[in-house]
């Protein structure tokens, strides 16, 4: 393994719950053992860019309902193809490059994936979102 993949690997967060055996799908264990690392190692990161999506709409929302702002997320992560593509970017910049290999095998299911645990991380992170940052005077 090269530098960069030691490096990559040697930073994300070890999940203990996220197990990887032989029972398991390809793509399970690739979901388990690179997915769920790396998407909870860039949690901060895909929080504030949700907020700066949020801002850039011009806060609505805000005014939305818990259960329309849940709809919202999972809106935006289904049918907002360039928000999407930057959400899978940040995520697929952090493979090595032999994940990548696998990942470009199954890379429609992996995206499916991929898209599903990043909405569960902002739907659990609601409460982040739930007023909007003070703006400096």
């Amino acid at each position: 393994m090269n530098d960069r993949s030691t490096n990559l690997k040697s930073i994300r967060p070890i999940i203990a719950t996220a197990q990887v055996n032989d029972a398991m799908t390809m793509d399970e264990c690739f979901q388990n053992g690179t997915l769920r690392p790396i998407i909870k190692m860039q949690n901060h990161l895909l929080i504030v860019v949700f907020r700066n999506y949020i801002k850039k709409r011009k806060n609505v929302f805000y005014d939305l309902s818990l259960p329309k702002q849940l709809a919202y997320i999972d809106h935006t992560i289904t049918k907002d193809i360039k928000f999407r593509n930057s959400l899978k970017g940040m995520i697929i910049g952090q493979f090595t490059v032999e994940e990548y290999e696998v990942y470009i095998q199954n890379s429609s299911a992996l995206n499916k994936r991929m898209m599903s645990i990043v909405k569960e991380r902002l739907v659990s992170n609601i409460q982040l979102f739930s007023q909007p940052l003070a703006t400096a005077i």
